[in-house]
C-alpha cells in the first residue's frame, strides 16, 4: 500500500498508507487532515486541493490541459503544484511526500 506523507501549513507532518486507487486528496479527506478542502470532491473543478509535490517524483501521470487551467487560480502555485484528486496512487508509487500550502495567510 503507498505511503503519503502530507506537511501541512501549521508545520506537522501526517504519513499515512493509502489505498491503490484512491487519490492523494482522498488520504487526507478519509484521514480528517486539514489544508486540503475539496470542495468539489475531487472531480477537479476547484483547485481546493492544490498541494506541491515533492521535487523530482515522476510517479503520476503528467497534468491535463484541465488541471493545468484550474492550477493558473490557485495561490501560489509553482512548476511542482498539482490538484491531490488527480495524483491517483499505484503501486509504481510506494512512497509520495505532498506539501499542503497555506492559503490562510
Amino acid at each position: 500500500m503507498p505511503s503519503v506523507t502530507y506537511e501541512l501549513p501549521d508545520g506537522s507532518v501526517h504519513q499515512l498508507d493509502v489505498p491503490c486507487g484512491q487519490s492523494v486528496m482522498d488520504g487526507s479527506v478519509r484521514n480528517n487532515l486539514p489544508g486540503i478542502v475539496a470542495e468539489c470532491g475531487g472531480s477537479c473543478s476547484c483547485a481546493t486541493c492544490h498541494v506541491f509535490v515533492e521535487e523530482g517524483q515522476s510517479t503520476f501521470d503528467e497534468p491535463t490541459g484541465e488541471e493545468l487551467e484550474l492550477l493558473e487560480y490557485a495561490d501560489g502555485a509553482r512548476p511542482n503544484s498539482r490538484l491531490s484528486c488527480q495524483l491517483i496512487l499505484t503501486d509504481g508509487c510506494p512512497q509520495v511526500r505532498v506539501t499542503v500550502p497555506d492559503t490562510n495567510g
